[in-house]
């Protein structure tokens, strides 16, 4: 007797192809067998210890989401349903060049005052580790679901090279040269950066295309948030394809999208760019969440030059009156290179987190209807809330454009990615909502995408960039990660006024074989463990 069957699925396999009925039968956290049509051709069904009726349900593989910044939220909180609940059954750690190895103390505390504003200051979370292979180690302890890992590039810039706004020397190169090879060598999937946040930033292209000739010797990729989504966002896109082919390694795009006024209606454009791209031979993948807004920190919209140095000059340099009137000119007149080149909109600008909660007040406002409050100009009001919380507020950014989103979330490229924070009293629903939102508004509501297409992009896609022999399918042999679902009512429960709801219409989730959401909800299973990269 075999551990489980599932009976009468709807089977969506993630190839792409289209759906067929079948008994899918489980054991030992692997699929042994799929029967297809068991029941019309009369033939023996196979046997379990346990048994589901999937009629009307999509069996689907897990959902891999491909940006993912739930590097403490995973040891913070086993339950983890922000994720698991909506049928995730991989995430993709390590974003945007910042988490927490490899490390040394002095950086592992200026890493956690950087990003609060992403994962908390970790009060709860015992720092035991300092190696990539450490923290994946930490991983194997025990989740929610499985996890992969990418070696942030602004962290080893730190470790090696600090806060500073210099060329690295060529010692300091060959050392984050070796602190990649040994985060690979440990079971890094690839390299991130966060071309618009200190200090990955101050890297020169050089700089990066040495480290993505390591990546790419180790089968690696490199993941970048590249230095631009606003004014010069076409020419950030291009830099990071000529690089990385330059380097000889593969590129997937971090959030893909076009955003602010100036980039209206111009993802044909990106497309293009990629599409030449391809057909020259570079391989290219990207990753996009489905919503309009975008997310992040207050302090990541100062410019560069005043983030140098690390959190504590920036709080000197805000509490300094001339040095404050500068960064104001430098967001609302110049345009601000954390802003991406584009004057601030402070109506745009929504707060949906402070790490202070005597701030929790303003959250939910614009800095501009914070600032009408109090009658003063909205520079002002930001300025203090950066001192006040210590950088650690996360806000919306309202400036996507529909059309770019549905645009690119058709492309041949395409995967999901949630780029989900979970903190924060009034967090994006996309940390909730993002897969949900795909099958149920994208596909069932809009028709974007079939629902076949829309299970390849967040399936056996994202299992190939991330060379997993063994995911991303519905297939003899493949692990039992695995999700069923109701094409008819999935759709997320989170919105922006209630953005921790869960979705509806994902009666169960299998990681590993086993039942983290059952019945509609959230078993006490962790049988999440770190996913390493496969060797060449």
């Amino acid at each position: 007797m075999e551990d489980l069957v599932i009976r009468e699925a709807d089977v969506v396999d993630g190839s792409g192809a289209d759906a067929y009925r079948a008994d899918v039968v489980i054991d030992a956290g692997r699929i042994v067998s799929i029967v297809k049509e068991a029941a019309a051709a009369g033939c023996q069904r196979p046997r379990a210890t346990r048994e589901i009726d999937a009629e009307g349900l999509v069996l689907s593989p897990g959902f891999i989401d491909m940006h993912a910044h739930s590097d403490l939220a995973l040891l913070r909180d086993p339950d983890h349903s922000a994720k698991a609940a909506q049928g995730v059954t991989l995430e993709v750690l390590g974003q945007d060049g910042l988490s927490y190895a490899p490390v040394d103390d002095r950086t592992l505390e200026e890493v956690r005052r950087a990003i609060t504003g992403w994962n908390g200051y970790g009060d709860d979370i015992d720092f035991d580790w300092r190696s990539v292979g450490g923290y994946l180690d930490r991983l194997d302890r025990g989740i929610a679901v499985n996890a992969a890992y990418l070696i942030p590039q602004g962290t080893v810039r730190a470790l090696v090279v600090g806060w500073e706004d210099r060329a690295a020397t060529p010692a300091e190169l060959d050392r984050m040269r070796q602190l990649v090879a040994q985060g690979l060598e440990q079971g890094a999937v690839g390299l991130s950066s966060g071309l618009t946040y200190t200090p990955g930033m101050y890297a020169r292209d050089a700089e990066l295309t040495e480290l993505c000739r390591v990546v790419g010797s180790y089968g690696g990729y490199y993941c970048p948030h590249h230095r631009s989504y606003g004014a010069g966002a076409l020419e950030a896109y291009a830099e990071m394809v000529a690089l990385t082919r330059e380097a000889g390694c593969p590129l997937h795009l971090a959030h893909a999208t076009m955003n602010f006024g100036v980039n209206k209606g111009r993802a044909p454009e990106l497309l293009a760019l990629l599409d030449r791209a391809l057909e020259a031979g570079a391989d290219i993948t990207l990753d996009t969440y489905p919503y309009t807004p975008g997310c992040t920190t207050l302090a990541a919209l100062l410019p560069s030059w005043a983030s140098e140095g690390g959190p504590e000059e920036i709080l000197a340099r805000l509490t300094d009156p001339a040095t404050a009137g500068r960064i104001r000119h430098d967001l609302e007149v110049t345009g601000s290179d954390g802003c991406h080149g584009v004057p601030v909109e402070w109506e745009t600008i929504e707060i949906s987190g402070v790490a202070d909660p005597a701030l929790g007040d303003l959250v939910g406002r614009t800095v501009q209807e914070a600032a009408d409050l109090r009658g003063e100009a909205p520079w002002d009001t930001a300025r203090r809330l950066l001192v006040r919380d210590r950088l650690g507020t996360t806000i919306l950014q309202h400036v996507g454009h529909e059309e770019n989103v549905r645009a690119i979330m058709r492309h041949r490229a395409h995967t999901g990615g949630s780029d989900g924070i979970l903190r924060g009293s009034k967090p994006h629903p996309r940390a909730y909502g993002t897969f949900p939102r795909y099958l149920g508004h994208y596909v069932r509501e809009l028709g974007v995408l079939t629902l076949e297409e829309c299970v390849a992009h967040l399936t056996s896609r994202p299992a190939a960039r991330l060379r997993l022999p063994d995911r991303g399918l519905v297939r003899e042999g493949y692990r039992a990660d695995l999700v069923l679902f109701d094409p008819r009512t999935v759709a997320p429960g989170a919105t922006f006024a209630e953005p921790r709801r869960l979705p509806t219409g994902i009666p169960y989730v299998l990681v590993d074989g086993r039942f983290v959401i059952e019945d509609g909800r959230r078993t006490d299973a962790l049988p999440g463990r770190s996913v390493r990269r496969t060797p060449l």
